[in-house]
């Protein structure tokens, strides 16, 4: 029996750092509860300060599939490497120069998003197939591979 999850990063700023998975892992910023046409009229409703408003988002796979991703406010900035981290597959079953070349077209998109290029591993064969090293806006680390 599988059990269900979400990730959650502790972050400065949930909105930026929602919007910019969305846009790495192609989800989407989760809807606001029934009844309301936005977050902020559901925050309003629930009596939530505007100051508070950015405390926490969320992204969500829109075929339901993916976990959903968690971004929660804390007070404390990040202060060491990751112990977890997101690999994206962004050249499955693609290997060699062919695999390297669309790692590297994804690498420049997500980069012009705010992610902060790392370095890049070439293939090792046999059993490591290359792979980009890259932070997103509040310097997460995650692989492109």
């Amino acid at each position: 029996m599988t059990v269900e999850f979400q990730v959650t990063f502790d972050c400065a700023d949930p909105a930026t750092l929602a919007a910019f998975w969305a846009e790495v892992l192609g989800y989407r910023l989760q809807e606001p509860p029934p009844g309301f046409d936005s977050w902020d009229a559901a925050l309003e409703a629930f009596g939530i300060p505007e100051e508070r408003r950015n405390d926490a988002s969320a992204v969500i796979d829109p075929d339901g599939h993916g976990p959903r991703i968690f971004f929660q406010r804390v007070p404390e900035g990040k202060t060491v490497k990751n112990r977890v981290h997101l690999d994206v597959r962004a050249a499955p079953g693609l290997s060699g120069d062919e695999r390297m070349e669309a790692l590297e077209t994804e690498a420049a998109r997500l980069v012009g998003l705010g992610a902060t290029r790392v370095a890049r591993h070439d293939p090792q064969p046999p059993l490591q197939a290359g792979h980009i090293v890259l932070q997103d806006p509040e310097g997460n680390e995650f692989c492109l591979d």
